[in-house]
């Protein structure tokens, strides 16, 4: 039995690692492309190259793009979270047959297809006169990231009483102090999932930016689908090894912080 055990974990052990380099080693070969010193994707060879990293902090529109999206990205995920943690918690507190007929009802940017979205977006938008401008983008971001919120907030409330809600309105609590000290801590974990979400939404979507915006926007996605258009840039390369670079160092932060809290939880 014990060897059956045994022999049934290290194939599991097994397959786990397998997935994992299937998933990491196409990211994993992009980092040296990144290093190449030719005008073209190809490995670096014996002679690796930083000129498509020094590409990236000197052309312009490279800058641009980054910047554009750091701006839209943040400020949808602002208005995603906002808007998407009012609306979970309205519903947590209804807590009836309507507030899940709305909470199905949002899921529904994350069950229809980006072309969809895109076309919808842009009849739309043509009539309001926001197409290709960051009102427009941020607007629509912010449509395409609050069910994120809306789920994650909803799960992290889950569990919670709505007689602590009452228990704080009889101690004399207003609705917003007890919004600000009772539900938004408890639905924290919530909040910040979400948000996560939703920048990563924004931060990748491209479907709908080729819709609605043209040149006055000019996120990253747009950059490097117009780099890989023709002759794929190295420099796409290189963005993509930095933003490998970005999310490893975030999960190693985000490891540091838990076990961290972890500790001064036990001590």
């Amino acid at each position: 039995m014990e060897i059956a055990r045994s022999g049934g974990f290290r194939i599991t052990v097994f397959g786990a690692w397998l997935t994992v380099l299937f998933l990491t080693l196409p990211l994993l070969i992009v980092i040296p492309v990144s290093f190449t010193p030719q005008r073209y994707l190809s490995l670096p060879g014996p002679e690796w190259s930083l000129r498509h990293y020094a590409t990236l902090l000197q052309d312009p529109s490279w800058l641009r793009s980054i910047r554009d999206s750091v701006v839209v990205a943040s400020i949808s995920t602002l208005i995603a979270v906002v808007l998407g943690t009012l609306a979970a918690i309205g519903c947590w507190r209804i807590s009836s047959r309507l507030s899940e007929a709305v909470r199905m009802l949002m899921l529904a940017p994350m069950i229809v297809p980006s072309i969809v979205h895109a076309l919808g977006f842009y009849q739309a938008w043509v009539q309001f006169g926001l197409i290709d401008t960051y009102a427009g983008l941020i607007l629509a971001h912010a449509m395409k990231g609050m069910p994120y919120v809306v789920i994650s907030v909803s799960a992290a409330l889950a569990n919670v009483d709505l007689k602590l809600e009452q228990a704080a309105r009889n101690l004399g609590a207003s609705m917003l102090q007890t919004l600000r000290l009772v539900i938004v801590p408890a639905a924290k974990p919530g909040v910040l999932a979400g948000a996560v979400f939703a920048f990563a939404l924004s931060w990748d979507e491209l479907v709908v930016n080729l819709f609605i915006t043209s040149r006055n926007v000019y996120t990253l996605p747009r950059k490097i689908w117009d780099g890989i258009q023709d002759n794929i840039n190295p420099a796409v390369a290189a963005v993509a090894t930095l933003l490998i670079a970005i999310t490893v160092l975030a999960m190693i932060g985000r490891f540091v912080l838990t076990r961290r809290a972890a500790a001064k939880t036990a001590s």
